[in-house]
């Protein structure tokens, strides 16, 4: 079986790494698992008057202010991206106000608005599979061997802990790891 087998009937997901947490945060990097089994993953360059920045958050992403400044794409080239990529569709996030706040920065510096819709990935759950949502993202990362919190890495994890429990496996049970090999394979970086 493919990974586009694999993944066929699987959600799009997305997931935002950030400067931080409070109020004047915003996204560094914005990863997407597409359920053809590609994955989009690029750093977002801060606009000038996005100046926060929280050591604890680059702590647990690894991007620091300086890598988005000199990689990080233009708020209109990731939003331009993104809406070229997601529309309409709806696009799950498991950190949905975190992550609607952070695409709302985006594109009101981009001067557009989104394409798709954003909903929590526990929509598409019963109550039992949220309670076992946990242990299947743990079981998913563990299969993955993630090393890195990245955004593209996060995504492909929720997608697949998402597939697992919608067809009925157990949270821990392994095999839906695409055959690529990780988490981020097939993405495009830059």
């Amino acid at each position: 079986m493919t990974a586009t087998e694999t993944l066929a009937d699987a959600p799009c997901v997305l997931d935002m790494e950030a400067s931080g947490f409070g109020r004047h945060s915003y996204p560094v990097e914005v990863g997407v698992a597409l359920p053809d089994g590609r994955a989009l993953c690029t750093l977002i360059r801060p606009q000038p008057e996005w100046t926060h920045w929280d050591d604890s958050a680059q702590s647990l992403h690894g991007i620091s202010r300086e890598t988005a400044l000199l990689h990080g794409r233009s708020a209109r080239a990731v939003a331009e991206l993104l809406n070229r990529e997601l529309a309409g569709r709806t696009v799950y996030t498991d950190a949905w106000a975190h992550d609607y706040t952070w695409l709302a920065t985006l594109f009101e510096a981009a001067g557009l608005r989104p394409a798709f819709k954003l909903e929590h990935v526990r929509t598409l759950l019963d109550e039992a599979q949220t309670n076992s949502f946990d242990e299947a993202l743990r079981s998913v990362a563990d299969e993955l061997r993630v090393t890195r919190h990245r955004a593209s890495n996060d995504a492909r994890m929720l997608q697949l802990a998402v597939v697992r429990l919608q067809r009925g496996l157990s949270a821990s049970a392994p095999g839906l790891v695409p055959p690529s090999g990780g988490a981020a394979a097939g993405a495009a970086r830059s």
